[in-house]
């Protein structure tokens, strides 16, 4: 990538985060969260907080083209066709490869659907899940959080049942919600997008599915950078994706529930905070990720890791989060 394109590109992450903001989605104003437990695991509660203070993110850093990881031993580089990785608090992109190019995203589509459900507010108000959701997801071949048709769950915890497990039953359940309908809120996500600045993005449905096309959700690592950014912004997002696991206990109107994370960073790398992974034959493996070490935060996209195995995308992400980190402990 071209010197004046990566320009662009980090012109566009902080675009559409002033964007996003201006659109008044203020994460302290929206949000009512719930009580977080352990990292590792959280049980779940009704218990409400007021919600942190979201991070701030400075205005646009000055731009350093620092290199790219794995140059100097291509066969255990990065193998993923797009992806970007940038300091999370300045914003300073470090290194690039196909930064804007439109690639399909699989579930980190997820994370638009969180992050409108955020925008919207009310994580304790309780919805039930419909039957349509398991049809849904059984019809298109999604991964699901084993939803029982009729059990009322707080938005809170089908966050958890999106997010964790990658449940198409759980978007299904908050964007039929929330739209109200699936068409209503898909034109949401959009909205979004395009209030973002993601230029590169374009949904048709709430979790990644590929239909009607194989290639008709897309985004590019530039966009989903932005993405990225917008929902770590909120203390509830933050507070789901870095765990492990979540356990639901039976309760009034539910069964237990117990969702693992499908998302192979947060095992496997020490200071990874999350965010979430996908996978589809045409999108590859793809990851949207954020990890910190001796005090630095560092967030990145990987589009389309070969399906060399199921941690593809992390493995590809882990190479880029050692040389990134590994750059800050050499200056």
């Amino acid at each position: 990538m071209r010197l004046r394109a990566r320009i662009a590109l980090l012109t566009l992450v902080f675009t559409g985060i002033g964007a996003l903001a201006a659109c008044g989605a203020n994460p302290s104003a929206t949000a009512t969260t719930q009580k977080p437990l352990s990292a590792s695991s959280r049980s779940a509660t009704s218990s409400p907080r007021a919600t942190p203070s979201p991070r701030r993110l400075p205005a646009s850093p000055a731009l350093q083209i620092v290199g790219e990881p794995g140059r100097a031993k291509a066969k255990n580089g990065v193998k993923a066709k797009g992806a970007v990785l940038a300091d999370a608090t300045t914003g300073q992109v470090l290194w690039a490869r196909a930064a804007t190019t439109e690639r399909p995203m699989a579930s980190v589509t997820k994370v638009m659907t969180a992050l409108l459900v955020l925008q919207a507010g009310h994580l304790n108000q309780q919805i039930q899940v419909p039957k349509a959701a398991f049809t849904y997801a059984w019809k298109y071949g999604g991964e699901s959080a084993a939803l029982h048709p009729g059990d009322k769950l707080t938005v809170g915890e089908l966050l958890e049942a999106l997010l964790l497990p990658s449940g198409a039953d759980a978007a299904y359940t908050l964007a039929n919600y929330y739209g109200p309908g699936l068409t209503a809120f898909e034109a949401k996500m959009n909205a979004t997008a395009a209030r973002m600045g993601m230029n590169q993005t374009h949904f048709t449905s709430p979790d990644g599915l590929p239909y009607p096309t194989e290639t008709s959700t897309y985004s590019s690592p530039a966009d989903l950078l932005t993405l990225g950014l917008a929902a770590m912004r909120y203390p509830a997002f933050r507070s789901i994706v870095d765990q492990r696991f979540y356990q639901l206990k039976k309760g009034p109107g539910h069964h237990q529930y117990w969702w693992d994370n499908t998302n192979d960073l947060i095992e496997s790398y020490q200071g990874a905070l999350g965010i979430k992974d996908g996978y589809t034959d045409d999108a590859g493996h793809c990851l949207l990720f954020e990890a910190t070490r001796n005090g630095r935060t560092l967030i990145g996209v990987v589009l389309g890791s070969p399906p060399t195995g199921t941690a593809a995308g992390a493995q590809d992400a882990a190479r880029m989060l050692n040389w990134g980190f590994g750059l800050h402990a050499a200056g």
